[in-house]
């Protein structure tokens, strides 16, 4: 097990770039308890989908994005089947002029190349052209937009109950008011709080639930036609649209992006 704490503070030290690029691997799927790290965390999969949920929300990191997590983020993280991927540690005191929230980023070429890097540096002091990767690295953690992986949990206990029901199964399809009287609330109070805890509607937090289990079912190799209609689409071509929609693209040039670092 990689002390990150120690290993990190040998290259924080003497000037250098606090930052700490590692390869992972494991034969079994990865699922780990809920824990935090004095570190930023920046964590990328190579193969298969990774989930992090934290008590605010849910997100989904396939092999095109990574998942920031800023020091002392509670998480828990499972990854679809066997677990083959890569971490960058960051210092906490480099992290201020990092986001502070939780973020699904892509990995441009430039960030994927720096990080497959910086995972090749043995020990530190670290030379001027590794500072210049690592601030690299750091740049594209602070300045690369927010992809929409990110699902965000409602706080009252009435509410989380849908949600978590609808993110185990999201191809259910009964009404709003269904799921009111099934969970104990007024469906106006349940349309009404999902605004103000989520910032979504419920149509469209249902909706990107939907959209993101299709993103882990589309990278574990199921066919398009397959995933539209286990997820209720009426026609694959309603499911497309959505799909560019809300990721800019078709799913079939989805699955053509580049799996990430370390090919």
């Amino acid at each position: 097990m990689l002390d990150v704490y120690s290993a990190l503070s040998q290259f924080t030290s003497c000037g250098n770039p606090g930052i700490l690029a590692v390869r992972q691997e494991q034969a079994e799927r990865r699922q780990t308890e809920r824990h935090s790290h004095e570190q930023g965390q920046l964590l990328g999969s190579l193969q298969g989908v990774v989930s992090v949920g934290t008590d605010q929300g849910h997100w989904i990191v396939p092999p095109v994005n990574a998942v920031w997590l800023p020091p002392h983020a509670e998480h828990w993280v499972t990854s679809s089947g066997a677990f083959r991927g890569w971490s960058v540690y960051v210092a906490k005191e480099v992290c201020e002029t990092l986001p502070n929230s939780v973020r699904v980023i892509s990995h441009s070429g430039l960030l994927r190349e720096a990080v497959a890097r910086a995972a090749a540096w043995k020990e530190p002091p670290l030379t001027q052209a590794q500072g210049h990767i690592a601030g690299v690295i750091l740049d594209e953690i602070a300045s690369t937009p927010e992809e929409p992986f990110g699902l965000p949990m409602p706080l009252d206990p009435r509410l989380q109950k849908i949600a978590r029901a609808l993110a185990d199964d999201p191809s259910e399809r009964r009404s709003m008011n269904a799921w009111a009287a099934w969970a104990g609330v007024a469906p106006r109070t349940l349309s009404r709080r999902f605004v103000l805890e989520t910032g979504l509607t419920f149509t469209a937090w249902r909706q990107r639930s939907i959209l993101l289990r299709s993103v882990e079912m589309l990278v574990e190799g199921q066919l398009v036609t397959t995933v539209a209609f286990d997820l209720g689409y009426e026609t694959v071509s309603s499911f497309i649209d959505l799909f560019r929609e809300h990721f800019g693209t078709t799913p079939g040039r989805y699955l053509k992006q580049s799996s990430g670092p370390f090919r």
